[in-house]
């Protein structure tokens, strides 16, 4: 590692990688490459990551009271891909005091919160490995007789911009996860927030209830996030009117079948790498509904049951406007005014908003925007999507040493899985197992590079 301004060392100084960003899918891959290095500390892998949050965080923002998982808890960090390892759910508990109390739930599905709690615990274990609070803003290739050996990771301290550092890796992990998506010409402001940092903002206004004046808010979404902000906000301001904007007519259950679910499993991953475009698209297409725009189905009865008992009383505070489409949101003094227009009557109607929630999803991040002039030897299809081999490794340009590993944003070639938990285990290991393949292949190069010279 060496500052900016001062001479960066090659070869021995280099990490095996360096991953950007410590979110679940980079943690997982430290534990894959820690469980290596302590079973063969001879070969370990040296190892960074840089993580813009100054400390561990995953979707903070929706950690509500109550909310579980869409996961099981056997889908942690590790056990699919070794549940011996010392990083499982159940290790987690047992040291928290909680196995037997958990057992008891006969659930597999454990608060959000608990998770986070669990991601938290794994962490910690890797503070010497992370360095929170830096942002990467640059990644420059480094160039001998024409080969691509290294690149540079230039980051630089959040709280202090001046302070950059440069590491060279002959390997990164593109792990910076997702970023919230916003509906056409609307911006977030202090009323008009994606549902990422509701539980950072609904709070404030929740101290000071008799200061809103229009007691009502809009939720634009049809998925889970967006029924979850619905019932959190019915119950957090309990005098103040929910509005759900849906395209569809209504929520849509998530499908959790048995044999649905097999799309999640890491054979799946296998077979879906293997398959045509064509069926690639048809897969995607078929199972679309056990991931997006879906909600549990105890969540829709839930809201459904409220619909129905404030008609009965005749005070109906959640309103579900459906078959409807936001227009516009225009920031105001005291709010925000969401316009949505019916799908069916084309009727217009402008929803003066205390504050206007958009549950409207997110998008992966551009590669290429990291990546920057290394991204040009990087292959592409003939949609300009990064080409990706099994092991998760951008395929580069002959002259190209260096291992770019996606942790995300690989669903035309790895499935619906790329962006969840699911699979998270298995892949660390795939990632930690070729890392380990061109560590070796390097190790020989180099010796047969002494024994020529000899």
């Amino acid at each position: 590692m060496s500052r900016e301004n001062g001479a960066i060392d090659r070869g021995d100084d280099a990490d095996d990688l360096v991953g950007i960003g410590f979110g679940p899918a980079n943690l997982a891959l430290a534990i894959a490459i820690d469980d290596h290095n302590r079973r063969d500390p001879e070969q370990a892998l040296q190892v960074r990551f840089l993580e813009r949050q100054e400390r561990f965080g995953w979707h903070r923002g929706m950690l509500l009271d109550g909310a579980t998982m869409q996961v099981s808890f056997l889908k942690d960090l590790v056990t699919m891909r070794d549940p011996r390892s010392r990083f499982t759910f159940l290790t987690y508990l047992q040291e928290r005091g909680r196995l037997a109390d958990f057992i008891n739930l006969k659930s597999f599905y454990p608060t959000r919160q608990e998770f986070h709690d669990y991601f938290e615990w794994c962490a910690a274990e890797f503070g010497g490995w992370t360095g929170y609070g830096r942002q990467v803003t640059e990644v420059r290739p480094v160039r001998n007789d024409g080969r691509i050996e290294l690149v540079e990771i230039v980051s630089r301290s959040v709280s202090d911009p001046a302070d950059r550092e440069v590491r060279l890796a002959r390997n990164i992990a593109v792990g910076t996860g997702l970023t919230p998506r916003l509906p056409e010409g609307v911006s977030a402001g202090e009323r008009v927030w994606h549902t990422r940092d509701l539980l950072f903002r609904a709070p404030e206004l929740a101290a000071r209830q008799d200061g809103l004046r229009h007691r009502r808010f809009t939720v634009v979404g049809a998925g889970q996030s967006a029924a979850e902000a619905v019932e959190y906000l019915h119950r957090t301001f309990p005098d103040a009117e929910i509005c759900a904007v849906l395209t569809r007519y209504g929520y849509s259950p998530a499908d959790d079948s048995p044999f649905a679910n097999r799309i999640f499993d890491p054979s799946a991953v296998d077979e879906f790498y293997a398959a045509s475009d064509e069926a690639k698209r048809a897969l995607l297409g078929h199972h679309a509904n056990t991931n997006y725009s879906v909600v549990d189905g105890d969540l829709i009865e839930q809201l459904y049951r409220t619909v129905y008992q404030e008609k009965v009383a005749g005070r109906e505070r959640l309103r579900i406007l459906n078959a409807s489409r936001l227009t516009g949101v225009e920031h105001t003094s005291d709010g925000a005014r969401a316009a949505v227009r019916s799908l069916t009557t084309g009727e217009e109607l402008l929803l003066e908003s205390d504050a206007v929630v958009l549950a409207t999803g997110y998008t992966h991040v551009d590669p290429r925007e990291l990546l920057g002039e290394f991204f040009d030897a990087c292959r592409t299809d003939e949609q300009g999507r990064p080409m990706v081999d099994r092991d998760h490794r951008v395929l580069t340009d002959d002259h190209v040493d260096v291992g770019v590993y996606l942790q995300g944003g690989t669903e035309h070639t790895h499935g619906i899985t790329s962006s969840l938990l699911s699979t998270l285990a298995v892949r660390s290991g795939e990632i930690c197992d070729s890392l380990l393949l061109r560590h070796t292949g390097r190790q020989l190069r180099a010796e047969d590079g002494r024994l020529g010279v000899l």
